[in-house]
């Protein structure tokens, strides 16, 4: 579930986004269909007194699958040589996880994604599937998007190559 520090993250977004669309009522609400993305938009509508609900969920830009490295350190995968740590971290973009996804899976939805947007759009996704997302705005190979930090309780502007960060909490 959302941390505490979650919650205020998203109270504080939800600060921003009203601080910078001038007509919120006019943007298209979607998020990544998992609990914690839809708990973040929630919070966010209701803080900025939009109906709780309003919003539509989008498997395409749901977090990177790490399959079976999911709930893993970076040292346990390490530790266990099958699951292919340093085969993964020198070529992102195609290779695996293990019963999971590579860069080029997450790019292939992201980009169906932007493709469908017709209006502009607020969407709640998560750290990997925003820095790829951010990535692919800014023209990055896999190894750009993968150097991007993953910062929370952050608020990106994208117009046309154009990207803002809003720092909405600092750490």
């Amino acid at each position: 579930p959302l941390t505490a520090k979650g919650r205020e993250q998203a109270r504080a977004i939800a600060a921003e986004l009203k601080a910078k669309a001038p007509d919120l009522s006019a943007l298209a609400y979607v998020c990544s269909p998992l609990p914690r993305a839809r708990t973040t938009m929630e919070i966010i509508r209701e803080t900025d007194g939009l109906p709780r609900d309003g919003y539509t969920t989008d498997d395409r830009i749901k977090e990177i699958n790490l399959g079976r490295w999911d709930g893993l350190t970076d040292a346990e995968v390490k530790a266990r040589p099958e699951l292919d740590y340093e085969k993964r971290m020198h070529d992102k973009w195609n290779v695996r996880v293990p019963g999971g996804e590579n860069y080029a899976d997450v790019v292939a939805r992201l980009e169906s994604w932007i493709a469908d947007l017709k209006t502009d759009t607020f969407a709640v996704s998560h750290g990997a599937a925003t820095r790829i997302l951010r990535g692919l705005f800014q023209g990055l190979d896999w190894k750009g998007m993968s150097a991007l930090d993953e910062k929370q309780g952050a608020l990106y502007r994208v117009r046309g190559s154009d990207l803002d960060r809003f720092a909405c909490v600092q750490p």
